[in-house]
């Protein structure tokens, strides 16, 4: 199962929270891991992603980093993530920030092959479906996807992912999904083992990489896989939250 149609079965289970039109309020908080225990359950909103062809599952905890608790992700020829299915509107909360620590990168990682699509770390942002967008092909292909997992799903996902080679900035398509492009945003060995807060335009980004207008937005993500390199990673996720506007 590609990931486009784990997603639709993951949104047959989780309940959806609809964030937009809320009033004053600048942030929203999407991922506040650091309000969690250490060592209990993940927050709520927060569910596993798993994939039916790839029995070994990457292993997320919640563990104490210096005063905070983030999420600790360890991958072992494996992959799985974290999702948490939340409708989002890209206008009024254009921005996603989170922080990330990795600690390895991969020897045999390659965004531009299929055997190198690994990371030690990606966030995933999918938006929702829109008809009005999709030629007739594509339309058939997510009517036919509704029928069999009684939704449709997403329309397309952006991933910000941190790569072995390719240098920051580079954008490509994912090999096993056209519907999801990903963009570099950290690489190589230079800031590993520290803490690095990211900062994104999801508007921007979807209109460069789509050439259109985006959707809501209907899930969020993380993931740290390793089953095609065969390879292992260690990696920390901290908070993830959505901002009417960047930081100056």
């Amino acid at each position: 199962m590609g990931l486009i149609a784990a997603l639709s079965v993951m949104a047959l289970l989780l309940p959806v929270a609809f964030l937009s039109n809320a009033g004053p309020d600048t942030v929203l908080e999407v991922g506040i891991f650091s309000g969690a225990a250490e060592g209990t359950a993940l927050p709520s909103g927060w569910t596993p992603m798993t994939f039916s062809k790839i029995p070994r599952h990457t292993r997320y905890d919640l563990v104490k980093d210096g005063d905070l608790v983030v999420v600790k992700a360890t991958s072992e020829a494996s992959s799985s993530g974290l999702i948490r299915r939340i409708r989002i509107d890209p206008v009024e909360y254009p921005i996603i920030e989170w922080r990330w620590k990795v600690l390895n990168i991969y020897k045999k990682g390659d965004v531009r092959k299929k055997e190198g699509d690994d990371y030690p770390a990606r966030i995933y942002v999918t938006f929702e479906y829109s008809p009005s967008d999709m030629g007739l092909f594509d339309k058939v292909k997510y009517e036919t996807a509704r029928l069999l997992y009684g939704e449709y799903p997403p329309g397309g996902a952006i991933t910000y992912i941190w790569e072995s080679k390719a240098p920051k900035g580079t954008i490509a398509a994912n090999p096993y999904a056209d519907q999801v492009r990903m963009i570099v945003v950290e690489s190589g060995t230079t800031r590993l083992n520290q803490w690095i807060r990211e900062e994104r335009n999801i508007y921007e980004d979807y209109q460069a990489v789509f050439k259109k207008k985006p959707p809501l937005v209907s899930g969020v993500a993380v993931m740290t896989d390793s089953d095609n390199t065969g390879e292992s990673a260690v990696s920390f996720y901290g908070d993830i939250i959505f901002k009417k506007t960047a930081n100056q």
